[in-house]
């Protein structure tokens, strides 16, 4: 497996990441447990959470993705084999949201119990928090990778401007730098990433893991009309995309996929590799299957014909 180093951050995550916003809410312990030790025997090593993980699910109240995975790295042993990447930010409870310093210090003591570990790889500002200066939500990070607590840090759901503009507190102050960026991006959400915040990253070295890789689902193909909606929990997440440019995407994704015997899913995570500014796609699994899917797109390397159609049929 090809080496995918993050940025300048000295991890490398290999080619993709598990995104676990599905322990604890469309997955339960013993399933996140199978498919956990199947990713990391298949060589895969990033592992996405957040502290808010899955607080929408009814009867949660958030951390039930973390305190999964600390079971797991606890009985499995295996935490020397994984790349352990959460965030924190987004509401986990009254007055617990935002990027202060005595809330990223409180939280991370949280997500590290909730963990069961004593570090973590990559800590990530789930969004921008423009009520608290750069320069104190920076600060407070500076101090957790000082004190051991956290390896390199990373952003989510920034603009192209405000990624600027840490990047350059952070030379401005010696203080530790984004070395990651988290935005939605994928066949069907481009220009948002493409237009500028992919310049941003290219010129500034930092690593890019994208979220809904595969668009809540919609670009495994398996919503192709309103009826399909019911399919699962996320399908109501998909109705935005039934509309003739995402029909569009998916006769493409099927094209590709028929010429080299593949699936849908399959191109459309090979398509964002392909993309130079890209280290490692987020995707989630809720099966061994859908997890093997995931693995299999690793290998697959599109050639020029069918980006450029991919391209066309989503631009």
């Amino acid at each position: 497996m090809k080496m995918h180093m993050l940025g300048n951050s000295g991890l490398d995550v290999g080619p993709l990441a598990f995104g676990g916003n599905v322990f604890g809410w469309t997955i339960d312990e013993a399933t996140s447990f199978r498919l956990l030790d199947a990713f990391v025997a298949a060589g895969f090593k990033l592992v996405d959470t957040a502290d808010v993980y899955s607080r929408w699910a009814p009867g949660n109240q958030g951390g039930e993705s973390e305190t999964i995975i600390g079971k797991w790295l606890k009985q499995s042993g295996k935490r020397d084999q994984v790349i352990l990447a959460t965030k924190v930010g987004m509401e986990i409870g009254p007055d617990k949201s935002g990027l202060s310093g005595p809330h990223i210090k409180r939280s991370v003591e949280d997500s590290l119990k909730r963990l069961q570990t004593d570090h973590i790889d990559l800590y990530q500002a789930h969004k921008d928090d423009p009520e608290t200066p750069l320069e104190e939500t920076l600060g407070a990070f500076h101090e957790l990778i000082e004190q051991g607590k956290v390896r390199a840090i990373g952003a989510s759901n920034y603009s192209a401007a405000r990624l600027s503009e840490a990047l350059k507190v952070s030379k401005d102050n010696s203080l530790s730098a984004y070395q990651s960026l988290q935005p939605e991006y994928n066949l069907c959400e481009r220009a948002g990433f493409e237009d500028a915040l992919e310049p941003v990253c290219r010129e500034a070295g930092i690593g890019v893991i994208p979220y809904y890789s595969l668009a809540s689902g919609f670009l495994t193909g398996k919503y192709r009309s309103e009826a399909d909606l019911a399919k699962s929990a996320r399908g109501q997440g998909v109705k935005k995309y039934l509309n003739d440019r995402g029909y569009r995407i998916l006769a493409a994704l099927d094209d590709v996929a028929a010429r080299y015997s593949s699936t849908p899913a399959r191109v459309a995570i090979a398509w964002l590799l392909a993309r130079p500014s890209v280290t490692a796609p987020i995707a989630s699994a809720t099966s061994v299957e859908q997890l093997d899917d995931l693995i299999e797109a690793t290998r697959l390397e599109l050639d020029g014909p069918a980006i450029d159609l991919l391209n066309q049929a989503s631009a």
